[in-house]
């Protein structure tokens, strides 16, 4: 807006002292201050309103307005402050430096004005920036998308003030101005977002966390991104073939119909603001935003075909019994594709996920959709620390059946060979090349997704994976595949919404506790725990951590007992009184075990 238009607004009672000449300079801004020297509040462009609390005397006018002057101020309103109008030195020191000047009517409240330049600034930036966001959408839908997301959400912050963040479903940033979000607040924002989107509210959710107030705003997928699948899908009748096939048809981003799937598909745009008051103008203007996101999201989605199609038609291989040399062969192919520039053939490791929905009704059946699992499963192993457009470039994600199966490259261990072929000290041994490397862990996965997915799933939805061990070849790809997939049943065993299992527990008793019926579990545990429970309720004995500690010290009287710091005879009471109240002899292994695996199980 222009100093003129000021001027003509007869409800903010100003009067032209000096500077006719100048009043067609833009106002940008507006601060009041009575300091004598507001240099470090000014950025240029400003209407300053004043009440002369700074001029004690005539000389003081020179310096305040040569400041202001300075800081590219485009003109200054004044009170009288009971001064019986505006002094004199200050009307000639705004002539000497080109400073237009105004009197504020005595019943007009500086609030008037500085409200009145808000919004007026604020409804000309909205309008610039709709302008270039209406541009820069039509750049993206013809080409190339020249910075992405971050170009928007810079402009919502230089022209706008608000800072914003795109996220994954999962907490994963994929776009932001100014500093980044931590993870922890990324998860935070991102199950809030998916928790009120299932209650069927209308968006934008405003979210208050630590004192900051949010706003989240739905991106929509646009459904425009297809991959026919075609001959590359894995049927049913392959020869040799073991497990679900692959589905035929189409696969799309946008194609997801049920509205809990859509929820766990979409990406938001979090806005560092409270969107309750705003004009419906901003409104669409963020709604447009989204908008412009959206096709960002296509076009990403997009460029991920290429890897989803190598990892179909490795599975397809892999399923039929297709010899190693045929697999490597395709391996080869998609090395170079995930890991550019690696030079040598990468170890490889599986990941399945699935997601599962109840039905309604009571027979509790539950029903899988591939999908929304492998759109999923790419955005949790997108790896954050890859600089580029898109950081799952390194991993290729199919959709077998209603699993989503990931096949991930790593980069191989060093290895150096002595000049008689024999390992050298950074080589791994053969057997051992499947556990080297850093590889994916299951833990680490759930850790990450856990709370904001178990959001979006609510009451009715499961997440399942599995992670396989690393393989130095195509020969243990199938063995990976089997593993990872007997890794999710471990896991879809367990309770909780969003679950993980790993390798490393397919070789341990934790694999068999999970498939103990519940009506069994909670008999063994309560044969055996529940007189040492009820002591330690009557008489605060501490019966059970004392058995715990017990048997983490491998039934080592000493060890325990300076771990409990209890003197060894208070141990051998206390383990007496278990024995006694059990019937059970914890000098016997087979005791000693019901009793580690109740703990485990209870």
């Amino acid at each position: 807006m222009r100093l003129r238009a000021l001027l003509e607004t007869e409800a903010l009672g100003l009067r032209l002292l000096g500077g006719a000449d100048e009043l067609d300079r833009p106002v940008r801004g507006v601060m009041t201050t009575d300091l004598r020297d507001p240099s470090r509040y000014l950025t240029g462009g400003e209407l300053v309103l004043t009440g002369l609390a700074w001029r004690h005397e005539a000389a003081d006018s020179e310096p305040f307005v040569r400041i202001l002057a300075a800081a590219g101020v485009t003109g200054l309103a004044a009170g009288d402050a009971g001064l019986n109008g505006i002094p004199d030195d200050l009307v000639e020191a705004c002539v000497r430096h080109r400073l237009p000047l105004f009197a504020v009517n005595e019943d007009v409240a500086f609030a008037t004005i500085t409200e009145h330049v808000v919004r007026q600034v604020s409804g000309e930036r909205a309008g610039d920036l709709a302008a270039v966001v209406d541009r820069h959408r039509r750049l993206m839908t013809a080409g190339p998308a020249g910075g992405g997301p971050d170009v928007v959400l810079d402009l919502l912050g230089s022209d706008l003030d608000l800072r914003a963040w795109v996220l994954s479903p999962a907490g994963r940033q994929i776009a932001g101005s100014g500093e980044p979000l931590s993870a922890a607040r990324a998860a935070r924002l991102a199950g809030e977002h998916m928790a009120a989107t299932r209650t069927g509210r209308r968006g934008p959710y405003r979210v208050t966390l630590d004192g900051t107030a949010y706003s989240l705003f739905a991106v929509r997928n646009t459904g425009r991104v297809e991959t026919s699948l075609g001959a590359g899908a894995v049927g049913a009748g392959a020869a040799g073939s073991s497990g679900p096939s692959v589905s035929p048809g189409a696969i799309s981003s946008g194609a997801v119909r049920d509205p809990r799937e859509a929820v766990l598909s979409e990406w938001l745009l979090a806005v560092e603001a409270d969107a309750g008051e705003w004009p419906t103008a901003r409104l669409d203007l963020l709604q447009g935003v989204t908008q412009l996101i959206a096709v960002e999201r296509d076009r990403r989605d997009a460029a991920r075909t290429v890897r989803r199609r190598l990892a179909q038609e490795v599975l397809e291989l892999v399923q039929a019994g297709a010899p190693p040399a045929e697999i490597a062969a395709r391996l080869r192919v998609a090395a170079p594709v995930l890991l550019p520039g690696l030079g040598t053939a990468p170890h490889w490791q599986v990941v399945v996920a699935r997601v599962e929905w109840t039905r309604g009704g009571t027979d509790g059946a539950v029903a899988g959709h591939g999908p929304v699992a492998q759109s999923l499963l790419e955005e949790i192993l997108a790896d954050p620390t890859i600089a580029g457009a898109d950081p799952s470039d390194r991993i290729a994600v199919a959709q077998v059946g209603d699993e989503a199966v990931a096949l991930v490259p790593l980069v191989p261990p060093a290895v150096t060979e002595e000049p008689d072929g024999a390992s050298g000290p950074g080589e791994a041994p053969e057997e051992e090349a499947a556990d080297a490397g850093p590889g994916l862990r299951a833990d680490v996965l759930l850790a990450a997704v856990q709370a904001p997915l178990s959001a979006g799933l609510a009451d009715d939805g499961r997440l399942t994976l599995g992670v396989s061990a690393a393989v130095h070849s195509a020969e243990g790809l199938r063995g990976a595949l089997e593993e990872a997939r007997h890794a999710r049943r471990v896991a879809a065993a367990r309770p909780g919404r969003v679950c993980a299992a790993g390798h490393h527990e397919l070789a341990s008793h934790v694999l068999l506790l999970p498939f103990v019926p519940d009506d069994v579990r909670r008999a063994f545990t309560a044969r055996l725990l529940d007189p040492l429970r009820d002591y330690d309720r009557r008489h605060r004995a501490e019966l059970i951590p004392t058995l715990e500690a017990f048997l983490d010290c491998d039934g080592s009287w000493t060890r325990c007992a300076a771990r409990l710091h209890l003197h060894v005879n208070t141990l051998r009471y206390r383990i007496g009184r278990i024995e006694q109240l059990t019937g059970r002899d914890l000098s016997r292994l087979e005791d000693k075990l019901d009793f580690f695996l109740a703990l485990r199980m209870s």
